[in-house]
């Protein structure tokens, strides 16, 4: 099928790349009321939305890169929705040869926050805006209302921000799209949502493993627990998902489908972005690194065979109280989920002070709300915290989430002990705990590491009762400090 040549500067907004997500986003636009520009670099997919999906939006179809620009009204705004890497530089490069000054190319894709700043101030230079926007919310979220996370300029989003807040899923009215900050601050803000989406993919394993090996239950009982919970303060579409998935019978053994899937969990890269940029931080997200090296564990098949049959120690499991063993799990559940969000809040702040961004934590809390994978009931919480201080350096010290963490501080307690004694692995419930520990703690054993550290590296240290550094002559009879 030949399409015909698309009118000159007719579609309002354009997206180049036509795989499921971008489709999906095309037609969301469509469906919305605007003309959408769409192009794929085999003409056959272009040719498949406007045969199937036509009828939903007025789409203008384009064989070429050519036409696809030409048809674009100005200031042009083109997405890219294609393989991260160098499959995005070349489309870049392909649309900024042929684009004028003030237009706008779009990366909806995961794309490393790095890459964006780098993309944004050589494209600036060239007198164009590039944004990097983080879009939640996966197939569906893209055709149906998304969460978007866009970067780049004040003056791009004033042209972006009517489209895509409409397109957005919207919570009591309010869209779930705002304006996270310049250059690549929206695809950091999209890199720390999927690392507390690690996190809290990984407590939930953590809950589920727990209530099967202490009580014997099958997928399908843990799955009415986890409906449960979900009715509460758990309210996610992470725990929503849980229950359908530990409900599923496989068809072929008629057993529950977790039990025929090798337990060997994927990941795609952003759980270590976020990971490697709070180490280069100095933030600790100890929830989702544990997430991240869970996920590595389950995938190093040799390294777990040849640990088959190693010792455990672990004493048996004799639950007297079901029912209070499984609150105490749930409690444990959402006491970690905090601390995974508060973490993951904290590293946004420092890459704030780091990049030179004014990130509003209230507002990025209120459009995860919806259509997004981490969409949960307490972000309604996390939102009112960072309303009523803005400045809030620590997501715990609000009094509604110090309350509940003081609240299921005994059950999660109980929770890590057990699974120490048990030998079940519970890397978030365990350093989730540690953490909090750590950051209530008014003495840690980090004056010790510091001592070392002068002493065999002259790194100094400070004092608790005078101003400035200090050094220890460690090498020299008796060890005189002096100011460094």
């Amino acid at each position: 099928m030949a399409l015909p040549s698309p009118a000159p500067a007719s579609a309002q907004i354009g997206v180049t790349g036509m795989g499921v997500m971008g489709r999906n986003l095309a037609r969301n636009l469509a469906r919305n009321g605007h003309t959408v520009a769409i192009h794929n670099r085999s003409v056959e997919k272009t040719v498949e939305v406007v045969t199937e999906h036509g009828h939903e939006g007025q789409f203008v179809p384009a064989e070429s890169m050519d036409e696809f620009v030409a048809s674009l009204q100005r200031p042009r705004v083109a997405i890219i929705m294609v393989k991260a890497g160098a499959a995005t530089d070349s489309v870049i490069e392909e649309l900024a040869s042929r684009m004028d000054e003030g237009d706008i190319i779009v990366d909806c894709g995961n794309t490393f926050f790095r890459d964006t700043q780098r993309r944004e101030a050589a494209l600036r230079a060239r007198g164009l805006h590039f944004v990097g926007v983080g879009v939640s919310g996966g197939e569906e979220g893209a055709l149906w209302g998304p969460s978007i996370m866009p970067g780049g300029s004040v003056e791009s989003y004033n042209r972006l921000g009517p489209m895509f807040e409409k397109i957005s899923a919207h919570v009591d009215g309010v869209p779930c799209c705002t304006h996270i900050g310049s250059d690549g601050a929206g695809h950091f803000v999209k890199m720390v949502h999927n690392g507390i989406e690690y996190a809290d993919m990984q407590v939930i394993g953590e809950a589920y493993d727990l209530l099967r090996r202490a009580l014997g239950l099958a997928p399908a009982e843990i799955a009415d627990i986890f409906e449960q919970w979900n009715a509460g303060e758990l309210d996610s579409y992470l725990m929503e998902i849980s229950v359908e998935v530990l409900r599923q019978v496989d068809a072929k053994t008629g057993q529950a489908l977790v039990d025929v899937i090798v337990d060997q969990a994927g990941q795609k890269g952003t759980g270590a972005w976020t990971t490697q940029t709070a180490l280069d931080l100095g933030v600790p997200v100890t929830g989702i690194g544990e997430a991240t090296f869970a996920r590595g564990l389950s995938s190093s098949p040799a390294q777990r065979e040849a640990a088959r049959g190693f010792a455990a120690e672990a004493a048996e499991w004799d639950v007297r109280d079901r029912e209070g063993f499984v609150e105490d799990v749930r409690q444990a559940l959402y006491a970690s989920k905090i601390v995974a969000y508060s973490q993951g809040l904290n590293e946004m702040q420092a890459a704030a002070a780091e990049y030179g961004w004014e990130l509003d934590l209230g507002a990025i809390a209120r459009i995860w709300r919806g259509g997004c994978i981490i969409r949960a009931r307490f972000l309604n919480d996390i939102t009112a915290a960072f309303e009523a201080q803005p400045d809030l350096p620590l997501l715990l010290a609000a009094p509604f989430f110090n309350e509940r963490i003081v609240q299921a501080l005994p059950a999660w307690r109980r929770v890590a002990v057990a699974a120490a004694q048990h030998g079940v692995p519970a890397p978030v419930f365990t350093s989730s705990l540690s953490y909090y520990d750590g950051v209530r703690s008014d003495r840690l054993p980090a004056a010790l590491i510091q001592g070392q550290r002068d002493f065999f590296g002259a790194h100094t240290y400070r004092r608790v009762d005078a101003e400035g550094t200090f050094h220890t002559l460690w090498a020299e009879d008796g060890r005189k400090e002096v100011e460094a």
